[in-house]
């Protein structure tokens, strides 16, 4: 059995923690600063972290080693599983066109190009955001919102500002199902903290895009349908997060957002051509104006109602029950691990949920989508195929961190720098929030933040007295927020747009908002750790 020992540096804390944030520092360092691609930082993260623990922590090297595999096979099954599919429900819809039917449908709400950046950037895109992910919903957004008008640098601002507040939840909940299984703390628990934080940030982003996209004017003639459409937008988020099911939140969000700007009536008010003609700078594109027949479209939005469908079904309690049946434990091979008191640490054990997984559930959701877009079989197959290739490098990305948060966490190295970061005591509730951030905006990815800082918050939060759930909450409600600033997420941006090379102007129009609503997350976090906002957790 390999003991974890907190000390293992000359029995300093201090120069323990200093060894163990090396993998860390050389994954940002490599990300960051040297523009070294993600999946080549993740596998020298994790070669560091495999020396770490072998040479300082005294960890066996075939204990090591199988640490590393047990997170790299977290990382393909469930992780890398639900993003496939989801991916690949997504490819079928364009790849029979039925996208542009509902990127049009979309578009057709408003011809008021507040109401636009509404409906584009902030609903569709959360609903890109739930399926597709990693860079989806930014590209295809500013693309979007250009060919509606949109000056070409407006449009990535106001891309990269909506892409917030569905991204804990995005790609069917993938960054809170990583968290969860990182640090231990029950996904429904985590999901449900962090489904109480970012539905704070729903309901001020649409007034900050008004106002990106329309100044004073913007706010003064629009907060009505704003407001509303973030309410609905943060109410739907947690209603299903704490209660229906995490995979189901962004969809469930982003229809019901989409609704409430529909139900108001300000919202449908043409307008203004003053607005129009200061706002839309550039041409708008006819195919916009292609009339789409009526079964068409509802076929357009047959796989997300397929989707909503499946995962309701599956939460009923008797079938919930039924599907969990076919979960398979396992005793991981080669690792025997206890904690610093000496009992065995959950990672000796791994859990495989074969059907009751979301990755699962989404793939039959995709086979019923195939049917409906009558897309034949041959077709679907190649889609999912090509749908693996695209993703290989993500696969690698994520296989490697997921590798390394392991080794990290079972060799005992997130727990030492969890308690070298637990002495900023009452100050760690309004950092922790600040550290998801950071990793996000180098990684570009919340999941791989979480991966990478989750475990140690937990650990730091178990140490200062505050709760776990919170804190790890906190790292991705944070990290949400250094999305818009991530270097990946603004080349993919200019690139859509074509502003390629103008990234640094892009970073400043969106920097002030990122550390803005950050502030605001900070201060939700702060209250929700004392008596003032407490109330609100589970």
């Amino acid at each position: 059995m390999y003991v974890q020992h907190l000390e293992p540096v000359a029995d300093s804390l201090g120069l323990s923690a200093l060894v163990a944030t090396l993998p860390l520092v050389i994954v940002l360092v490599l990300l960051g600063g040297l523009r070294v691609k993600a999946h080549l930082a993740g596998l020298s993260g994790l070669l560091a972290a495999v020396l770490v623990a072998w040479l300082a922590y005294r960890m066996p090297l075939d204990q090591t080693l199988s640490s590393a595999a047990q997170g790299a096979a977290f990382g393909l099954f469930p992780i890398l599983w639900i993003v496939v599919n989801a991916l690949w429900v997504y490819r079928m819809t364009v790849r029979t066109r039925h996208f542009d039917i509902l990127r049009r449908s979309f578009g057709r709400l408003s011809d008021d190009p507040r109401i636009q950046a509404l409906v584009v950037a902030f609903c569709f895109g959360a609903l890109l955001e739930a399926l597709a992910g990693f860079g989806a919903p930014v590209a295809i957004c500013s693309v979007m919102l250009v060919a509606l008008g949109f000056d070409p640098v407006r449009a990535a601002v106001v891309a990269l500002v909506a892409n917030t507040a569905p991204v804990a939840f995005g790609a069917m909940g993938t960054p809170v199902v990583t968290l969860a299984q990182v640090t231990g703390v029950p996904l429904g628990t985590v999901a449900s903290v962090v489904g109480r934080q970012t539905p704070l940030l729903a309901v001020l982003v649409p007034l900050v895009l008004v106002g990106l996209v329309d100044g004073r004017r913007g706010l003064r003639e629009t907060w009505m349908p704003a407001l509303v459409c973030g309410l609905a937008f943060g109410a739907a988020q947690f209603a299903a997060s704490n209660h229906l099911s995490v995979q189901l939140a962004d969809i469930v969000a982003s229809l019901a957002g989409a609704a409430a700007l529909v139900a108001v009536a300000h919202a449908r008010v043409p307008a203004a051509e003053a607005v129009r003609a200061s706002v839309l700078t550039g041409a708008r594109s006819e195919e916009l104006d292609a009339a789409d027949p009526r079964p068409e479209v509802l076929r357009a939005y047959a796989p997300y109602a397929l989707i909503v469908v499946i995962f309701s079904i599956a939460q009923i309690p008797a079938l919930k029950e039924w599907l969990a049946r076919a979960t398979r434990t396992v005793d991981w091979p080669f690792l025997d691990v206890a904690g610093p008191d000496g009992r065995p640490v959950g990672g000796n054990v791994f859990s495989w949920p074969i059907v009751s997984t979301g990755g699962t559930l989404v793939l039959i959701a995709g086979v019923g989508t195939a049917l409906v877009l009558r897309v034949h079989a041959r077709v679907a197959v190649t889609e999912w195929l090509a749908t693996v290739r695209e993703l290989r490098f993500a696969i690698l990305t994520v296989t490697s961190v997921l590798a390394l948060a392991y080794v990290m966490n079972l060799s005992g190295q997130a727990a030492t720098i969890g308690s070298f970061v637990a002495a900023a005591g009452a100050g760690l509730a309004f950092l922790s929030p600040v550290l998801g951030w950071f990793g996000v905006a180098v990684t570009g990815s919340d999941t791989s933040a979480n991966a990478l800082f989750g475990a140690l918050q937990v650990t730091a939060a178990r140490e200062s007295g505050l709760s776990p759930a919170l804190l790890a909450a906190a790292n991705s409600s944070g990290g949400v927020l250094g999305k818009m600033i991530s270097p990946q997420n603004l080349t993919i941006a200019c690139a859509a747009v074509g502003l390629a090379g103008r990234e640094g102007d892009v970073l400043r129009k969106v920097l002030p908002w990122s550390l803005g609503l950050l502030l605001i997350m900070c201060l939700i976090v702060v209250g929700q750790s004392t008596p003032v906002l407490d109330w609100m957790l589970p």
